[in-house]
Protein backbone atom coordinates (compact mmCIF):
# COMPACT_ATOMS: atom_id res chain seq x y z
CA UNK A 1 0.00 0.00 0.00
CA UNK A 2 1.30 3.45 -0.97
CA UNK A 3 1.32 5.70 2.11
CA UNK A 4 1.82 9.48 2.13
CA UNK A 5 4.30 10.64 4.72
CA UNK A 6 2.21 13.43 6.17
CA UNK A 7 5.05 14.99 8.16
CA UNK A 8 6.75 15.89 4.93
CA UNK A 9 3.66 17.13 3.12
CA UNK A 10 4.92 20.68 2.71
CA UNK A 11 8.24 19.54 1.31
CA UNK A 12 6.41 17.11 -0.95
CA UNK A 13 4.13 19.75 -2.46
CA UNK A 14 7.03 22.12 -3.00
CA UNK A 15 9.05 19.41 -4.74
CA UNK A 16 6.19 18.35 -7.02
CA UNK A 17 5.45 21.90 -8.07
CA UNK A 18 9.12 22.43 -8.84
CA UNK A 19 9.39 19.29 -10.94
CA UNK A 20 5.98 19.00 -12.61
CA UNK A 21 7.30 20.28 -15.92
CA UNK A 22 9.58 17.28 -16.31
CA UNK A 23 7.81 14.47 -14.48
CA UNK A 24 4.37 12.90 -14.88
CA UNK A 25 3.30 11.41 -11.55
CA UNK A 26 0.25 9.41 -10.49
CA UNK A 27 -2.12 11.16 -8.11
CA UNK A 28 -1.47 10.23 -4.51
CA UNK A 29 2.18 9.24 -5.08
CA UNK A 30 4.52 9.94 -2.17
CA UNK A 31 7.50 12.27 -2.36
CA UNK A 32 9.90 9.69 -1.01
CA UNK A 33 9.91 6.01 -0.22
CA UNK A 34 11.90 3.71 1.96
CA UNK A 35 11.70 0.29 3.55
CA UNK A 36 8.25 -1.28 3.20
CA UNK A 37 7.02 1.58 1.03
CA UNK A 38 9.22 0.61 -1.90
CA UNK A 39 7.56 0.22 -5.28
CA UNK A 40 8.11 -2.82 -7.48
CA UNK A 41 10.30 -1.55 -10.30
CA UNK A 42 12.12 1.42 -11.84
CA UNK A 43 13.24 1.19 -15.47
CA UNK A 44 15.75 3.82 -16.60
CA UNK A 45 17.14 4.85 -19.97
CA UNK A 46 19.29 7.42 -21.69
CA UNK A 47 16.04 8.09 -23.55
CA UNK A 48 12.44 7.34 -22.57
CA UNK A 49 10.26 7.37 -25.70
CA UNK A 50 6.71 7.48 -24.37
CA UNK A 51 4.81 7.30 -27.70
CA UNK A 52 2.05 9.39 -26.12
CA UNK A 53 0.04 11.68 -28.39
CA UNK A 54 2.37 14.59 -27.65
CA UNK A 55 5.40 12.56 -28.71
CA UNK A 56 7.16 13.11 -25.38
CA UNK A 57 10.76 11.93 -25.15
CA UNK A 58 12.77 12.25 -21.93
CA UNK A 59 16.55 12.27 -21.97
CA UNK A 60 18.07 10.47 -18.98
CA UNK A 61 14.59 9.37 -17.99
CA UNK A 62 12.92 6.66 -15.94
CA UNK A 63 9.59 4.93 -15.41
CA UNK A 64 8.26 4.05 -11.95
CA UNK A 65 6.11 0.89 -11.78
CA UNK A 66 4.05 -0.67 -9.01
CA UNK A 67 1.41 -3.41 -9.02
CA UNK A 68 1.69 -3.68 -12.81
CA UNK A 69 0.87 0.00 -13.40
CA UNK A 70 2.94 2.97 -14.51
CA UNK A 71 3.08 5.37 -11.54
CA UNK A 72 5.33 8.07 -12.93
CA UNK A 73 7.49 9.01 -15.92
CA UNK A 74 10.14 11.71 -16.08
CA UNK A 75 13.77 12.49 -15.49
CA UNK A 76 15.73 9.74 -13.78
CA UNK A 77 16.88 12.27 -11.20
CA UNK A 78 13.32 13.09 -10.17
CA UNK A 79 12.05 9.50 -10.30
CA UNK A 80 14.91 8.18 -8.20
CA UNK A 81 14.44 11.01 -5.71
CA UNK A 82 10.73 10.27 -5.36
CA UNK A 83 10.77 6.47 -5.40
CA UNK A 84 12.73 3.56 -4.01
CA UNK A 85 12.19 0.26 -5.83
CA UNK A 86 12.62 -3.41 -5.05
CA UNK A 87 14.25 -3.79 -8.48
CA UNK A 88 15.85 -1.33 -10.89
CA UNK A 89 16.81 -1.85 -14.53
CA UNK A 90 19.84 0.31 -15.29
CA UNK A 91 19.48 2.67 -18.22
CA UNK A 92 23.00 3.19 -19.54
CA UNK A 93 23.00 2.88 -23.35
CA UNK A 94 19.31 2.00 -23.21
CA UNK A 95 16.17 3.39 -24.84
CA UNK A 96 12.98 2.77 -22.87
CA UNK A 97 9.82 2.57 -24.96
CA UNK A 98 6.45 0.79 -25.09
CA UNK A 99 6.53 -2.88 -25.99
CA UNK A 100 5.64 -3.69 -29.58
CA UNK A 101 2.12 -4.79 -30.54
CA UNK A 102 1.89 -7.62 -33.08
CA UNK A 103 -1.67 -7.33 -34.34
CA UNK A 104 -1.85 -10.56 -36.34
CA UNK A 105 -0.07 -13.87 -35.87
CA UNK A 106 -0.47 -17.62 -35.93
CA UNK A 107 2.06 -18.25 -33.18
CA UNK A 108 2.32 -22.04 -33.21
CA UNK A 109 3.18 -21.97 -36.92
CA UNK A 110 6.77 -21.36 -35.85
CA UNK A 111 6.95 -25.17 -36.13
CA UNK A 112 6.03 -24.91 -39.83
CA UNK A 113 8.65 -22.26 -40.56
CA UNK A 114 10.05 -22.97 -44.02
CA UNK A 115 7.92 -26.05 -44.66
CA UNK A 116 6.48 -24.51 -47.86
CA UNK A 117 7.97 -21.39 -49.42
CA UNK A 118 7.75 -19.37 -52.63
CA UNK A 119 4.10 -20.19 -53.33
CA UNK A 120 0.96 -18.18 -54.03
CA UNK A 121 -1.49 -17.86 -51.11
CA UNK A 122 -4.16 -20.35 -52.17
CA UNK A 123 -1.63 -22.93 -53.38
CA UNK A 124 0.27 -22.51 -50.11
CA UNK A 125 -2.89 -22.84 -48.01
CA UNK A 126 -4.81 -25.59 -49.80
CA UNK A 127 -1.98 -27.83 -50.95
CA UNK A 128 0.53 -27.49 -48.14
CA UNK A 129 -0.56 -25.73 -44.93
CA UNK A 130 -4.13 -27.02 -44.43
CA UNK A 131 -3.12 -30.65 -45.10
CA UNK A 132 -0.03 -30.38 -42.89
CA UNK A 133 -2.09 -28.92 -40.05
CA UNK A 134 -4.67 -31.72 -40.18
CA UNK A 135 -1.87 -34.30 -40.17
CA UNK A 136 0.49 -32.84 -37.56
CA UNK A 137 -1.23 -30.24 -35.38
CA UNK A 138 -2.47 -31.35 -31.98
CA UNK A 139 -2.44 -29.82 -28.51
CA UNK A 140 1.22 -30.74 -27.96
CA UNK A 141 2.21 -29.16 -31.29
CA UNK A 142 0.41 -25.97 -30.31
CA UNK A 143 2.01 -25.89 -26.86
CA UNK A 144 5.54 -26.24 -28.20
CA UNK A 145 4.99 -23.93 -31.17
CA UNK A 146 3.42 -21.21 -29.02
CA UNK A 147 6.23 -21.41 -26.45
CA UNK A 148 8.73 -21.09 -29.28
CA UNK A 149 6.84 -18.07 -30.63
CA UNK A 150 6.68 -16.41 -27.22
CA UNK A 151 10.41 -16.90 -26.82
CA UNK A 152 10.99 -15.27 -30.22
CA UNK A 153 8.57 -12.41 -29.59
CA UNK A 154 9.86 -11.61 -26.10
CA UNK A 155 13.42 -11.69 -27.42
CA UNK A 156 12.35 -9.19 -30.09
CA UNK A 157 10.47 -6.79 -27.81
CA UNK A 158 6.88 -7.75 -28.58
CA UNK A 159 4.75 -7.54 -25.44
CA UNK A 160 1.23 -7.89 -26.90
CA UNK A 161 0.01 -10.00 -29.79
CA UNK A 162 -3.20 -11.16 -31.46
CA UNK A 163 -3.17 -14.86 -32.25
CA UNK A 164 -5.37 -17.06 -34.42
CA UNK A 165 -4.87 -20.80 -34.30
CA UNK A 166 -6.18 -24.10 -33.01
CA UNK A 167 -6.44 -25.47 -29.46
CA UNK A 168 -6.90 -21.98 -27.96
CA UNK A 169 -7.02 -23.30 -24.38
CA UNK A 170 -3.48 -24.58 -24.85
CA UNK A 171 -2.39 -21.23 -26.25
CA UNK A 172 -3.93 -19.43 -23.28
CA UNK A 173 -2.17 -21.73 -20.83
CA UNK A 174 1.18 -20.94 -22.47
CA UNK A 175 0.50 -17.19 -22.34
CA UNK A 176 -0.54 -17.50 -18.72
CA UNK A 177 2.88 -18.98 -17.92
CA UNK A 178 5.12 -16.89 -20.19
CA UNK A 179 3.73 -13.55 -19.04
CA UNK A 180 2.87 -11.88 -22.35
CA UNK A 181 -0.35 -10.01 -23.15
CA UNK A 182 -2.46 -11.61 -25.87
CA UNK A 183 -5.81 -11.65 -27.62
CA UNK A 184 -6.36 -15.30 -28.47
CA UNK A 185 -8.67 -16.10 -31.38
CA UNK A 186 -10.50 -19.41 -31.48
CA UNK A 187 -10.49 -20.36 -35.16
CA UNK A 188 -13.84 -20.80 -36.89
CA UNK A 189 -13.60 -22.45 -40.31
CA UNK A 190 -15.93 -24.60 -42.42
CA UNK A 191 -13.65 -27.56 -43.03
CA UNK A 192 -12.04 -30.28 -41.00
CA UNK A 193 -9.33 -28.68 -38.88
CA UNK A 194 -7.04 -29.99 -36.14
CA UNK A 195 -9.57 -29.29 -33.38
CA UNK A 196 -12.98 -29.30 -35.10
CA UNK A 197 -14.96 -30.95 -37.88
CA UNK A 198 -16.68 -27.96 -39.47
CA UNK A 199 -17.92 -24.42 -38.87
CA UNK A 200 -20.66 -25.35 -36.41
CA UNK A 201 -18.29 -27.52 -34.39
CA UNK A 202 -15.54 -24.91 -34.30
CA UNK A 203 -18.01 -22.17 -33.34
CA UNK A 204 -19.47 -24.20 -30.47
CA UNK A 205 -16.02 -25.13 -29.17
CA UNK A 206 -14.94 -21.51 -29.53
CA UNK A 207 -17.84 -20.30 -27.42
CA UNK A 208 -16.79 -22.70 -24.68
CA UNK A 209 -13.21 -21.41 -24.82
CA UNK A 210 -14.32 -17.80 -24.50
CA UNK A 211 -16.60 -18.57 -21.57
CA UNK A 212 -13.76 -20.41 -19.79
CA UNK A 213 -11.21 -17.63 -20.20
CA UNK A 214 -13.17 -14.38 -19.95
CA UNK A 215 -11.99 -12.63 -16.80
CA UNK A 216 -9.64 -15.45 -15.84
CA UNK A 217 -6.41 -13.58 -16.56
CA UNK A 218 -6.19 -9.83 -17.12
CA UNK A 219 -3.47 -10.30 -19.74
CA UNK A 220 -5.52 -12.72 -21.84
CA UNK A 221 -8.51 -11.66 -23.97
CA UNK A 222 -10.35 -14.60 -25.60
CA UNK A 223 -11.89 -13.67 -28.96
CA UNK A 224 -13.36 -15.28 -32.09
CA UNK A 225 -11.28 -15.89 -35.22
CA UNK A 226 -13.46 -16.66 -38.24
CA UNK A 227 -10.97 -17.42 -40.99
CA UNK A 228 -12.30 -15.61 -44.07
CA UNK A 229 -15.31 -15.20 -46.35
CA UNK A 230 -13.99 -17.93 -48.66
CA UNK A 231 -13.81 -20.54 -45.87
CA UNK A 232 -17.11 -19.48 -44.26
CA UNK A 233 -20.36 -18.45 -45.95
CA UNK A 234 -22.41 -15.39 -45.07
CA UNK A 235 -24.69 -17.26 -42.66
CA UNK A 236 -21.73 -18.74 -40.79
CA UNK A 237 -20.06 -15.35 -40.54
CA UNK A 238 -23.30 -13.85 -39.19
CA UNK A 239 -23.58 -16.68 -36.65
CA UNK A 240 -20.05 -15.97 -35.48
CA UNK A 241 -20.77 -12.27 -35.07
CA UNK A 242 -23.97 -13.06 -33.18
CA UNK A 243 -22.06 -15.31 -30.77
CA UNK A 244 -19.40 -12.62 -30.35
CA UNK A 245 -22.02 -9.99 -29.53
CA UNK A 246 -23.72 -12.28 -27.00
CA UNK A 247 -20.42 -12.99 -25.25
CA UNK A 248 -19.00 -9.47 -25.57
CA UNK A 249 -16.00 -10.74 -27.54
CA UNK A 250 -14.13 -9.02 -30.42
CA UNK A 251 -13.39 -10.74 -33.71
CA UNK A 252 -10.14 -11.10 -35.67
CA UNK A 253 -10.43 -12.15 -39.33
CA UNK A 254 -8.54 -12.14 -42.63
CA UNK A 255 -10.13 -9.54 -44.92
CA UNK A 256 -9.40 -8.50 -48.50
CA UNK A 257 -6.06 -10.31 -48.43
CA UNK A 258 -5.47 -11.43 -52.02
CA UNK A 259 -6.64 -11.04 -55.63
CA UNK A 260 -8.23 -14.48 -55.27
CA UNK A 261 -10.38 -13.32 -52.36
CA UNK A 262 -11.34 -10.12 -54.18
CA UNK A 263 -12.55 -12.09 -57.20
CA UNK A 264 -14.18 -14.79 -55.06
CA UNK A 265 -16.19 -12.21 -53.18
CA UNK A 266 -17.29 -10.52 -56.40
CA UNK A 267 -18.34 -13.84 -57.95
CA UNK A 268 -20.01 -15.25 -54.81
CA UNK A 269 -21.54 -12.21 -53.15
CA UNK A 270 -21.69 -9.70 -55.99
CA UNK A 271 -19.46 -7.21 -54.18
CA UNK A 272 -15.92 -6.95 -52.78
CA UNK A 273 -15.17 -8.30 -49.31
CA UNK A 274 -15.48 -5.22 -47.12
CA UNK A 275 -18.81 -4.23 -48.68
CA UNK A 276 -19.97 -7.82 -48.23
CA UNK A 277 -19.11 -7.78 -44.51
CA UNK A 278 -20.84 -4.43 -44.10
CA UNK A 279 -23.97 -5.74 -45.87
CA UNK A 280 -24.41 -8.56 -43.33
CA UNK A 281 -23.77 -6.42 -40.25
CA UNK A 282 -20.44 -8.06 -39.52
CA UNK A 283 -18.86 -4.79 -38.40
CA UNK A 284 -21.51 -4.19 -35.74
CA UNK A 285 -18.98 -5.30 -33.09
CA UNK A 286 -15.24 -4.80 -32.56
CA UNK A 287 -13.32 -6.15 -35.54
CA UNK A 288 -9.62 -6.67 -36.20
CA UNK A 289 -9.07 -7.05 -39.96
CA UNK A 290 -5.80 -8.69 -40.97
CA UNK A 291 -4.07 -7.76 -44.24
CA UNK A 292 -6.64 -5.53 -46.08
CA UNK A 293 -4.52 -5.40 -49.21
CA UNK A 294 -7.31 -4.84 -51.76
CA UNK A 295 -9.90 -2.41 -50.35
CA UNK A 296 -11.66 -0.30 -52.94
CA UNK A 297 -11.84 3.48 -52.60
CA UNK A 298 -15.48 3.08 -51.60
CA UNK A 299 -14.60 0.58 -48.88
CA UNK A 300 -11.92 2.56 -47.04
CA UNK A 301 -14.47 5.01 -45.52
CA UNK A 302 -16.42 1.99 -44.22
CA UNK A 303 -13.36 0.83 -42.29
CA UNK A 304 -12.93 4.27 -40.77
CA UNK A 305 -16.60 4.77 -39.89
CA UNK A 306 -16.91 1.30 -38.37
CA UNK A 307 -13.63 1.70 -36.44
CA UNK A 308 -12.27 -1.52 -37.86
CA UNK A 309 -8.68 -2.12 -36.76
CA UNK A 310 -6.62 -2.92 -39.85
CA UNK A 311 -3.43 -4.90 -39.37
CA UNK A 312 -0.81 -4.43 -42.07
CA UNK A 313 1.48 -7.43 -42.67
CA UNK A 314 4.06 -6.20 -45.21
CA UNK A 315 6.52 -9.13 -45.10
CA UNK A 316 3.87 -11.83 -45.52
CA UNK A 317 2.00 -9.82 -48.15
CA UNK A 318 5.21 -9.41 -50.16
CA UNK A 319 6.39 -13.02 -49.79
CA UNK A 320 3.10 -14.53 -50.95
CA UNK A 321 2.71 -11.77 -53.57
CA UNK A 322 -0.65 -10.74 -52.18
CA UNK A 323 0.00 -7.12 -53.15
CA UNK A 324 0.75 -3.75 -51.56
CA UNK A 325 -1.82 -2.51 -49.09
CA UNK A 326 -2.88 1.17 -49.52
CA UNK A 327 -1.84 2.00 -45.96
CA UNK A 328 -1.16 5.66 -46.74
CA UNK A 329 -4.70 6.15 -48.04
CA UNK A 330 -6.23 4.31 -45.08
CA UNK A 331 -4.32 6.40 -42.55
CA UNK A 332 -5.34 9.59 -44.36
CA UNK A 333 -8.97 8.46 -44.16
CA UNK A 334 -8.74 7.96 -40.40
CA UNK A 335 -8.59 4.15 -40.43
CA UNK A 336 -6.98 2.61 -37.34
CA UNK A 337 -3.92 0.77 -38.64
CA UNK A 338 -1.45 -1.42 -36.77
CA UNK A 339 1.28 -3.85 -37.79
CA UNK A 340 1.58 -7.62 -37.64
CA UNK A 341 3.93 -10.38 -38.69
CA UNK A 342 1.38 -13.04 -39.71
CA UNK A 343 2.61 -16.56 -39.00
CA UNK A 344 6.21 -17.72 -39.24
CA UNK A 345 5.21 -20.12 -42.01
CA UNK A 346 4.60 -17.17 -44.33
CA UNK A 347 7.00 -14.52 -43.00
CA UNK A 348 9.26 -16.45 -41.87
CA UNK A 349 9.89 -14.79 -38.51
CA UNK A 350 8.10 -12.74 -35.85
CA UNK A 351 10.33 -9.65 -36.07
CA UNK A 352 8.28 -6.48 -35.66
CA UNK A 353 11.30 -4.24 -36.35
CA UNK A 354 11.46 -5.72 -39.84
CA UNK A 355 7.75 -5.04 -40.28
CA UNK A 356 8.27 -1.39 -39.36
CA UNK A 357 11.05 -0.88 -41.87
CA UNK A 358 9.28 -2.68 -44.68
CA UNK A 359 5.99 -0.91 -43.98
CA UNK A 360 7.71 2.43 -44.38
CA UNK A 361 9.91 1.60 -47.37
CA UNK A 362 7.19 -0.25 -49.27
CA UNK A 363 4.81 2.71 -49.15
CA UNK A 364 7.56 5.13 -50.16
CA UNK A 365 8.49 3.21 -53.28
CA UNK A 366 4.89 2.35 -54.14
CA UNK A 367 3.86 6.01 -53.92
CA UNK A 368 7.22 7.25 -55.23
CA UNK A 369 7.18 9.68 -52.34
CA UNK A 370 9.92 9.52 -49.67
CA UNK A 371 7.88 11.66 -47.30
CA UNK A 372 5.06 9.18 -46.69
CA UNK A 373 5.11 6.73 -43.78
CA UNK A 374 7.62 8.56 -41.63
CA UNK A 375 9.52 6.87 -38.82
CA UNK A 376 7.13 8.36 -36.28
CA UNK A 377 4.12 7.05 -38.22
CA UNK A 378 5.31 3.45 -38.36
CA UNK A 379 6.59 3.45 -34.77
CA UNK A 380 3.12 4.62 -33.74
CA UNK A 381 1.57 1.77 -35.76
CA UNK A 382 3.76 -0.70 -33.87
CA UNK A 383 2.88 0.71 -30.45
CA UNK A 384 0.03 3.09 -29.54
CA UNK A 385 -1.69 2.88 -32.91
CA UNK A 386 -1.49 -0.90 -32.95
CA UNK A 387 -2.93 -1.11 -29.45
CA UNK A 388 -5.80 1.15 -30.52
CA UNK A 389 -6.42 -0.95 -33.65
CA UNK A 390 -6.87 -4.13 -31.60
CA UNK A 391 -8.98 -2.43 -28.92
CA UNK A 392 -6.39 -2.27 -26.11
CA UNK A 393 -5.38 1.37 -26.50
CA UNK A 394 -6.70 2.34 -23.08
CA UNK A 395 -4.35 -0.01 -21.25
CA UNK A 396 -1.19 -0.41 -23.33
CA UNK A 397 0.75 0.87 -26.35
CA UNK A 398 2.24 4.01 -24.77
CA UNK A 399 4.03 4.95 -21.58
CA UNK A 400 1.49 7.00 -19.66
CA UNK A 401 0.60 7.19 -15.99
CA UNK A 402 -2.16 4.70 -15.17
CA UNK A 403 -1.52 2.38 -18.11
CA UNK A 404 -0.28 -1.15 -17.66
CA UNK A 405 3.50 -1.37 -17.48
CA UNK A 406 4.28 -3.02 -20.84
CA UNK A 407 7.67 -1.68 -21.92
CA UNK A 408 11.08 -2.61 -23.25
CA UNK A 409 14.67 -1.46 -23.07
CA UNK A 410 16.53 -1.27 -26.39
CA UNK A 411 20.33 -1.34 -26.26
CA UNK A 412 21.85 1.27 -28.56
CA UNK A 413 25.54 0.96 -27.79
CA UNK A 414 26.32 -1.30 -30.75
CA UNK A 415 28.13 0.02 -33.83
CA UNK A 416 25.03 0.43 -35.99
CA UNK A 417 23.62 2.91 -33.45
CA UNK A 418 26.73 5.12 -33.55
CA UNK A 419 26.17 8.03 -33.82
CA UNK A 420 22.55 8.63 -32.80
CA UNK A 421 21.13 11.91 -34.09
CA UNK A 422 17.43 11.07 -33.97
CA UNK A 423 16.28 8.33 -31.59
CA UNK A 424 12.96 7.75 -33.40
CA UNK A 425 14.73 7.36 -36.74
CA UNK A 426 17.17 4.87 -35.25
CA UNK A 427 14.39 2.80 -33.68
CA UNK A 428 12.72 2.35 -37.07
CA UNK A 429 15.54 2.33 -39.60
CA UNK A 430 18.43 0.87 -37.56
CA UNK A 431 17.24 -1.23 -34.62
CA UNK A 432 16.64 -4.95 -34.98
CA UNK A 433 15.32 -7.62 -32.63
CA UNK A 434 18.77 -8.52 -31.30
CA UNK A 435 19.05 -5.01 -29.82
CA UNK A 436 16.24 -5.57 -27.32
CA UNK A 437 17.78 -5.88 -23.85
CA UNK A 438 14.90 -6.16 -21.38
CA UNK A 439 11.15 -6.72 -21.56
CA UNK A 440 8.48 -5.94 -18.97
CA UNK A 441 4.79 -6.89 -19.23
CA UNK A 442 2.24 -5.92 -16.61
CA UNK A 443 5.14 -4.93 -14.37
CA UNK A 444 6.79 -8.37 -14.56
CA UNK A 445 10.30 -8.63 -16.02
CA UNK A 446 10.17 -11.30 -18.76
CA UNK A 447 13.67 -10.69 -20.11
CA UNK A 448 16.59 -8.97 -18.40
CA UNK A 449 19.86 -8.20 -20.18
CA UNK A 450 18.77 -10.57 -22.98
CA UNK A 451 18.08 -13.46 -20.62
CA UNK A 452 14.57 -14.92 -20.95
CA UNK A 453 13.17 -15.43 -17.45
CA UNK A 454 9.74 -17.00 -17.99
CA UNK A 455 10.41 -19.71 -20.60
CA UNK A 456 12.64 -22.78 -20.31
CA UNK A 457 14.38 -22.06 -23.59
CA UNK A 458 16.64 -25.14 -23.61
CA UNK A 459 13.62 -27.41 -23.16
CA UNK A 460 11.62 -25.60 -25.85
CA UNK A 461 14.51 -25.81 -28.30
CA UNK A 462 14.87 -29.55 -27.71
CA UNK A 463 11.14 -30.23 -27.99
CA UNK A 464 10.78 -28.09 -31.14
CA UNK A 465 13.69 -29.79 -32.90
CA UNK A 466 12.38 -33.26 -31.96
CA UNK A 467 8.90 -32.51 -33.27
CA UNK A 468 10.29 -30.91 -36.43
CA UNK A 469 12.35 -34.05 -37.10
CA UNK A 470 9.17 -36.17 -36.95
CA UNK A 471 7.36 -33.80 -39.31
CA UNK A 472 10.28 -33.76 -41.73
CA UNK A 473 10.49 -37.56 -41.73
CA UNK A 474 6.75 -37.90 -42.34
CA UNK A 475 6.84 -35.38 -45.19
CA UNK A 476 9.81 -37.13 -46.75
CA UNK A 477 8.07 -40.50 -46.59
CA UNK A 478 4.88 -39.05 -48.04
CA UNK A 479 6.74 -37.40 -50.90
CA UNK A 480 8.49 -40.70 -51.72
CA UNK A 481 5.24 -42.68 -51.83
CA UNK A 482 3.98 -43.55 -55.34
Amino acid sequence: MIRIKYCFITVFLTFVLASCETTSVAKGSPAARGGEDRIDLIVSGDYVVTMDKAGTVYENGAVAIDDGLILAIGSAENILAEYSAVKTLDGEHRIVMPGLVNGHSHAAMTLLRGVADDLALMDWLNNYIFPAEVEFVDSEFVRIGTELACWEMIRGGTTTFVDMYYYPDTIAEVIDRCGMRAMISTTVIDQRSPDAENADDSLQKGMGFIERWQGKNSRITPIFGPHANYTLNAEQLQATRKAAMELGAPISIHISESPFEFQYSQDTYGMPSIQMYESIGFFDGPTIAAHVVWPTKEEIPILAERKVGVIHNPTSNMKIASGISPVTEMLAAGVRVGLGTDGAASNNDLDMWEEMRLASLLQKVDRMDPEVMSATTVLTMATRGGATAIGLGEITGSLEVGKRADLIQVAFGDVHHVPTYDVISHLVYVTDEQDVASVVVDGQVLMEDKQILTIETDRVRTEANALAAKIQAALKQRNQSP
